[in-house]
């Protein structure tokens, strides 16, 4: 087998990928790449040249395993967004038909040599360098991890609970507080503000700009009828609750995100509450979300709403 590194990758390699990932989407019941993955890849950028003209993202690098036939086995996505701050972070997926050749390991090692850190001791230590995700806590990425002394400084709960035919309880909102629906081209500055507040401490949503938004809103999940936000009086943006429906039929917490100042009077429990109620209305029989799990507060506020623990995404760390 032999690895390659891009900085971009042309349409039919972007394909290849999709379909790579898809395959084992299918085979583990998980997706082995979260949502930027797949909006960056499909993406159309600044042309730049290499060998052949090819879609580039300064923000990406991409690793790419194929067999002897040319045939794509792994492939590994490298976000290198915040290496300024001296993190990389990576996903990566190898194909159901493909597996135990060793793919995966050459993927790793090469993002270890990227992070400088292959001849780094593995005695499970974390040196904030370099992340790769895991989602589902995939068996395979459970070992990998083992043998290259990876640690695991993050873990990211998916929460669930069935909505069909359940009595939800009623937002209890504050004096002067209402909710409306989200207003593609008007409300992008002031969610994007308030998301920034709301989220200053996590290392993916508190990045998000007016860019990323739009770029989502140009999704075919994106509803703005199910993107709640709550304002005030003087339609000064207070927190919001965005919502996703995903092919299944399941309903997702997309994101809630409540103004700091804000904060104490229960406007974060009633956006979800309403979000819910939404979800529940136009049809979905469950509502999933992702919260961190050392979050405790949030998770016991999904807790009283009636959210279990289905499963568990890991970020392992050298």
């Amino acid at each position: 087998m032999q690895l390659t590194w891009r900085n971009g990758l042309d349409q039919a390699e972007v394909a290849e990928v999709i379909d790579l990932l898809a395959a084992a989407e299918q085979a583990d019941g998980v997706a082995p790449a979260g949502e930027h993955v797949i909006l960056r890849l499909r993406a159309h950028r600044d042309v730049v040249h290499q060998i052949e003209p090819v879609q580039a993202d300064v923000r990406s690098e991409h690793y790419v395993v194929r067999d002897a036939g040319g045939t794509l086995t792994g492939y590994a996505h490298l976000d290198t967004e915040n290496e300024d701050t001296g993190l990389l972070v990576a996903e990566l997926a190898v194909h159901p038909e493909h597996r135990r050749q060793g793919a995966g390991t050459q993927l790793v090692e090469a993002l270890l040599d990227r992070a400088d850190l292959s001849s780094a001791p593995t005695d499970g230590a974390d040196t904030g360098k370099l992340r790769i995700w895991s989602h589902g806590e995939h068996p395979g990425a459970l070992a990998l991890a083992e043998r290259f002394g990876f640690a695991r400084p993050r873990e990211l709960w998916r929460m669930g609970v069935e909505v069909g035919g359940a009595e939800l309880p009623a937002p209890e909102l504050p004096e002067g507080v209402t909710i409306r629906a989200f207003r593609p081209g008007q409300d992008e500055a002031d969610v994007v503000r308030v998301n920034h507040r709301a989220f200053r401490w996590h290392p993916e949503q508190g990045e998000m700009s007016e860019h990323d938004l739009r770029e989502k809103e140009g999704t075919d999940w994106f509803d703005p009828a199910g993107f709640l936000l709550a304002v005030d009086a003087q339609e000064r943006l207070l927190g919001f609750h965005w919502t996703k429906v995903h092919p299944d039929g399941a309903g997702e917490v997309y994101v809630v995100g409540v103004d700091p100042d804000t904060q104490g009077n229960g406007l974060g429990r009633s956006l979800t509450v309403a979000g819910m109620r939404y979800l529940q209305h136009i049809g979905c029989p469950r509502v999933l979300l992702y919260v961190e799990a050392d979050n405790v507060p949030a998770v016991k506020v999904y807790q009283r709403l009636g959210f279990e623990k289905w499963d568990v995404d890991v970020q392992f760390g050298r």
